[in-house]
């Protein structure tokens, strides 16, 4: 483990004693909260944990690195976008499977650009948000959040 996930873990293990000493009885009721909470999402993340491996399985690693790999990362990173843009699943789904695509040879730009467009933009729930926001505001902001969703994915790209 890396000194972030171990700062993190500790950082969560204060807190929850902390949480402990002021008002145990709050804790231990969260604490159910949460296990309910997760007996929902078990489903789903058994459901994403097959889905990945399915993608996997009929999409060889050979694809994935040609089609998101090194070697068009420009066009890779468009469509990828755009991609993003227009799907709607929950960001914990696309964590595991994008982390999925980068260890079968995709280029971590494309892979940032469909992740930051899948939270940033919404084309899908864009008539919602022009309905409550008005059409100004909803185009402003979808383009806005596309533009500085491929700008991390570059500077990503330049960091990593």
């Amino acid at each position: 483990m890396d000194i972030f996930t171990v700062s993190l873990w500790g950082i969560t293990g204060a807190a929850f004693i902390a949480s402990l000493v002021k008002d145990k009885q709050k804790t231990f009721n969260s604490m159910k909260m949460a296990k309910g909470m997760m007996k929902n999402m078990v489903g789903q993340i058994i459901g994403i944990l097959l889905l990945i491996g399915l993608i996997l399985t009929f999409i060889p690693p050979e694809v994935i690195k040609s089609t998101l790999g090194e070697s068009n990362t420009f066009i890779s990173t468009i469509v990828s976008a755009l991609a993003g843009s227009i799907t709607l699943i929950p960001a914990f789904v696309a964590f595991p499977l994008v982390g999925s695509l980068v260890d079968a040879g995709a280029s971590i730009i494309p892979a940032v650009a469909f992740l930051t467009t899948l939270t940033m933009v919404g084309l899908v729930t864009f008539p919602l948000e022009k309905r409550e926001f008005g059409l100004k505001f909803a185009t402003i902001r979808n383009i806005f959040s596309f533009v500085f969703a491929i700008m991390i994915a570059l500077a990503m790209g330049v960091i990593m």
